[in-house]
């Protein structure tokens, strides 16, 4: 009889736990996710070397609002020195409305060996969807900033003076999946100050090994329009990462 009555309680249980937690249950989706990326770098232009870089990003994404951070560090050496070291933060906020939004971003480096070793912008706009489906996202970006550049230490000037400007931004940043397991990604920026202007464009192509896995190409090609004396005006920098996506 007890032995009855317990298998009796036990197939209740199963039972409840069936109906509290279906077979097919999914976790509701996440406002948050985050990409760690981390592989080999090959920098020309102003900085000659091969390393290993890291990169983080991290979005918090709701019905009103979009918080982005980026988080990028370079670093490189050889037998005698450190040949590159470069720290890349940047963060934008945007509020949706009905026809777009509209952000508040900051873009901070330390280049260590670049044509300028510290650069700071703050920006706000407005952007909008152009394109937006399953498969192709391009938005538009614009709106005024301001710019602050320290130029490289040179023989000629060893106490450079900073640059500070006020400059228009424009952005256009485009994602295309290609199939379920591949994506291109694709942010060309302008930054047009007085004085000075830059041009960036950050390429990307990802392919999902495994689950939460892929592997990564990246390029970067920043061409700044006024450079220090010595320095060059095109920087490329070439990733080969391992990343992990979660939320």
């Amino acid at each position: 009889m007890l032995r009855a009555t317990s298998l009796f309680i036990t197939l209740g249980l199963s039972h409840s736990a069936w109906a509290l937690v279906p077979p097919d249950y999914q976790e509701p989706p996440s406002d948050f996710s985050a990409e760690i990326e981390a592989g080999l770098q090959i920098n020309t232009g102003n900085t000659e070397s091969s390393s290993f870089n890291g990169r983080t990003k991290l979005v918090y994404d709701t019905d009103k609002f979009r918080q982005e951070g980026v988080f990028k560090a370079y670093f490189a050496s050889d037998s005698e020195k450190t040949t590159s070291e470069k720290y890349d933060v940047q963060l934008q906020s945007s509020y949706k409305i009905y026809s777009g939004y509209i952000f508040a971003r900051g873009d901070f480096t330390e280049d260590r060996f670049g044509s300028y070793t510290r650069i700071s912008i703050v920006s706000t706009g407005y952007g909008f969807d152009a394109i937006s489906d399953s498969s192709t996202k391009l938005s538009l970006e614009i709106g005024p900033g301001y710019r602050y550049n320290l130029p490289q230490v040179s023989e000629s000037v060893p106490d450079p003076e900073a640059d500070r400007e006020a400059i228009l931004r424009t952005a256009a940043k485009f994602e295309q999946k290609i199939h379920e397991y591949t994506s291109f990604n694709a942010d060309l920026t302008a930054e047009t100050g007085e004085s000075n202007s830059t041009v960036t464009l950050d390429m990307s192509y990802k392919n999902t090994l495994f689950q939460d896995w892929a592997f990564k190409i990246g390029m970067n090609v920043k061409y700044t329009e006024v450079v220090p004396e010595g320095s060059k005006q095109t920087d490329t920098v070439t990733t080969f990462n391992l990343l992990y996506t979660f939320k």
